[in-house]
């Protein structure tokens, strides 16, 4: 299975880190936030690393080369960051079967391997990895809305008002349909072209996505201080009680 990387954004929030370096190059505990994610990947059996660059992607082509561990890496340009369902397009020509997609500003110390086991499974379309955050935080992400079976059943993308307080983590397996259902999305108010939206038209034309609930953390390294916190919980050996009592919650 291919694995998808989105790594193309400015990272403005993280500035002054970002000024001479891509996002994705920030290091925590000592190693780049996209190293930290190819090896996951790699460890999850991705057969190809698919990365979407973007802000100084030449830092980054040099950095990685062509290969990671012996799995090669195809890049491709995302030109002007206008969303994630925009960077997905880019790698299309490039995927022809399941895959996983990761955003490369995310550090995991969780259950992946349980998204890509339902997918292999067949019984879904898609799958996510999921969390719960504190309500005031939902707003923050793109919230789910599951039924009964743990399906999802709806998804807005920074919604001011969270119909839930379960959270996209940012780590997702496909089929290729989801590239048809973004090249059916629209603008949204943010001037950006939303997975989020890709992902509904996915599910009102009848596709399942299970919801897979996060056993451990994850840590969005979207401001220094996120980077301060993934640290520190990689120095403990990568145990978060507090968010393992709220999965179990």
């Amino acid at each position: 299975m291919k694995a998808v990387v989105l790594a193309a954004g400015e990272g403005t929030r993280l500035r002054p880190l970002t000024e001479d370096k891509p996002k994705g190059l920030v290091e925590v505990a000592g190693r780049p936030i996209l190293t930290h994610c190819f090896d996951q990947l790699v460890e999850l059996g991705a057969d190809e690393l698919v990365v979407v660059v973007g802000y100084l992607k030449q830092r980054i082509i040099e950095h990685y080369g062509d290969e990671y561990e012996g799995v090669p890496i195809t890049y491709a340009h995302q030109r002007e960051q206008k969303g994630l369902a925009h960077a997905l397009l880019t790698v299309e020509e490039h995927i022809d079967d399941d895959f996983m997609l990761m955003l490369g500003d995310n550090i995991f110390q969780a259950n992946l391997e349980d998204v890509v086991r339902r997918q292999r499974e067949d019984r879904a379309d898609a799958a996510f990895l999921v969390e719960e955050v504190p309500w005031e935080d939902a707003s923050r992400y793109g919230v789910c809305d599951t039924n009964k079976y743990g399906e999802i059943t709806d998804v807005v993308e920074k919604p001011e008002d969270p119909p839930s307080n379960l959270v996209m983590t940012g780590f997702y397996t496909f089929t290729p349909a989801i590239f048809h259902a973004c090249h059916l999305v629209q603008p949204s108010n943010r001037g950006e072209y939303e997975i989020s939206e890709a992902i509904d038209l996915l599910i009102q034309s009848g596709r399942t996505i299970d919801a897979i609930r996060l056993d451990g953390w994850r840590v969005d390294v979207g401001y220094p201080e996120d980077r301060e916190k993934a640290e520190a919980l990689l120095e403990e050996g990568g145990e978060d009680l507090d968010s393992q009592n709220a999965v179990e919650s």
